[in-house]
């Protein structure tokens, strides 16, 4: 936006600075940042939440898979909504805790980390990506203690270790790498339970995605903020993956098969005992 009365950009724009967007953001309009705002003190706000997210080492990466209700206290909120998103070409952040504010966290994170590349030229480390979103959900503190909470998953593929990561946070911003697997939200303790007994070291990516999905499928038989694949509204879990070859998300028509063959395999045998 230009200087109306110059008929130029602004100097913040002139002025030489840092490769973190989140910075210069806060050194010139603070108040746009998510955990600047200040609310009235008033009783927890009622706003839709996101639940569960899991997440898994796979012999080729990362794997992160997102169910899609959006709950409201007992209601239902929204039943198709994204939860997994794409921060850069080679990591993923999903999202669980007060949807509206996550959704713009992550899209903060996205501008973040593309800023980052066009002012270094490289790619921001795997573990420097885990820390700006730590450092993100510190400055969203204030909100949190206000129930408007936000815990994220994160992984990637760290190009330099030649391997997949998971990455976990608090409220707090503690940022926490996990091994194998991992799952946060309201359903994330059934999740974890699957995640146990399926989870193997030589999973390959199909296999990978039965496991997050299954996964997910417990967590909804349990958890009543967690939603199972909705099979006549064809609505189906999200599920993104980080390999050497970057991020993509797989397709519905492959969902659908995986979702098909974890309902006939469980027809019967409703807990899914091997």
């Amino acid at each position: 936006m230009t200087d109306p009365a110059r008929g130029r950009l602004p100097a913040a724009f002139l002025t030489a600075g840092g490769s973190s967007f989140t910075e210069f953001l806060a050194g010139h309009e603070p108040q746009l940042l998510p955990g600047r705002r200040i609310l009235p003190s008033a009783p927890a706000l009622e706003t839709p939440h996101g639940t569960t997210i899991v997440s898994l080492v796979w012999s080729g990466g990362v794997l992160m898979a997102g169910d899609r209700r959006a709950t409201m206290g007992s209601l239902i909120a929204n039943r198709d909504v994204e939860k997994v998103f794409a921060a850069d070409d080679l990591s993923l952040v999903g999202i669980a805790g007060t949807a509206g504010v996550a959704i713009e966290m992550v899209r903060l994170f996205q501008v973040e980390l593309e800023h980052y590349e066009k002012i270094e030229g490289v790619h921001m480390s795997l573990e420097g990506k885990a820390n700006r979103l730590a450092a993100m959900l510190r400055g969203n503190l204030g909100l949190a203690m206000q129930g408007l909470a936000v815990v994220p998953a994160f992984a990637g593929y760290d190009e330099d270790e030649g391997r997949g990561r998971l990455f976990s946070y608090d409220v707090t911003g503690g940022c926490y790498e996990e091994q194998q697997h991992h799952s946060v939200g309201s359903g994330s303790v059934f999740a974890r339970g699957a995640l146990k007994k399926l989870w193997r070291p030589d999973l390959e990516r199909a296999a990978a995605a039965r496991v997050a999905i299954e996964a997910l499928y417990d967590a909804a038989d349990d958890d009543s903020a967690t939603g199972g694949p909705d099979v006549h509204r064809q609505i189906w879990p999200m599920v993104g993956v980080v390999d050497p070859q970057g991020a993509h998300f797989l397709d519905d028509e492959t969902i659908e098969q995986v979702v098909a063959e974890i309902l006939r395999d469980r027809r019967g045998n409703s807990g899914g005992a091997r």
